[in-house]
């Protein structure tokens, strides 16, 4: 292993801790503030800190395994591994979006008096300080080592900061001007952790199932086999996505009297010029004589 990749790995496990440390303690804090206040809105942030720790567990044991080569008995690595956590990760959000709504409907209908709401108030401006630290930390890390993985992280965290902007609100407005906005709120967390839940699982079926690359994605590989003064076209792309990794192949086409080792040369060129385009990516290049391509 090279210097640089062991400062990656080092990298990206402590961002990786760092986020389910925070969700921990976070978690801690909230429950706390709502078996005090009984604020509804304090159990939506409260359920939202433990799907964070959720999401962030799983994210630094995929972390883990994506930092895995191949083996011999996954010669394509272990990328699909996200893709079912995806959907058990999906699964349990719903589960506990649906659970919050019902809960906010009964608070809307019967608005609780929230008891001292001093206490939700102060434990939700420490989240918010919290939340933006470890925001800091990952985009720090970012910086360094440019990881997917940690960047889709922190973009989660950044939403929560709006989030536990919102709770604050909630809080203040059911204790002195309407006391139906901590049911409200509840329902419009819920709301949202339902249209995040179902995009999870779009893009975990989506590469269980193989789906295509983005045609911007596709265009890199005509764009590079276009620019290559020796090669004639390119037919039959194929490609996926297995967690972080792209997955190519492709039909070159060649002049039909190129000797076998300058084929071979052309087809590396293109290879690795795609690959640096499009990393993490394997590109693997089948090699046509022109003469047999069929137009269609």
């Amino acid at each position: 292993m090279t210097k640089k990749q062991a400062s990656y790995q080092r990298l990206v496990k402590i961002a990786a801790f760092c986020a389910v440390l925070f969700a921990v303690v976070q978690i801690s804090i909230k429950l706390y503030a709502w078996f005090i206040t009984g604020a509804s809105a304090m159990l939506a942030s409260s359920t939202d800190s433990l799907l964070d720790l959720a999401a962030s567990f799983i994210n630094l044991i995929m972390l883990t395994i994506a930092l895995r080569p191949a083996d011999n008995n996954h010669k394509f690595g272990h990328g699909k591994a996200e893709s079912l956590t995806g959907l058990f990760q999906s699964a349990f959000i719903l589960a506990s979006a649906i659970l919050l709504i019902i809960h906010g409907i009964e608070h809307t209908s019967n608005p609780v008096i929230i008891q001292q709401s001093h206490v939700g108030i102060w434990v939700t401006i420490v989240a918010f300080a919290l939340t933006l630290l470890l925001v800091f930390i990952q985009k720090w890390v970012l910086k360094q080592t440019n990881s997917l993985a940690i960047e889709a992280d922190s973009l989660h965290y950044q939403s929560d900061l709006l989030l536990n902007a919102g709770v604050l609100c909630s809080l203040i407005l059911s204790d002195y001007l309407w006391p139906r906005a901590d049911g409200i709120f509840t329902i419009i967390v819920g709301a949202f952790l339902i249209v995040g839940a179902f995009r999870i699982l779009k893009r975990s079926v989506d590469q269980l199932m193989d789906h295509e690359l983005t045609d911007a994605e596709l265009k890199v590989v005509q764009d590079v086999v276009k620019k290559h003064k020796l090669a004639i076209g390119v037919h039959d792309i194929r490609s996926r996505q297995a967690g972080e990794k792209r997955f190519i192949q492709c039909h070159l086409e060649l002049d039909d009297d190129l000797p076998l080792y300058q084929a071979h040369e052309i087809g590396e060129e293109i290879r690795l010029a795609v690959e640096a385009q499009l990393a993490p990516c394997e590109v693997f290049i089948h090699h046509d004589p022109v003469s047999v391509v069929v137009r269609h």
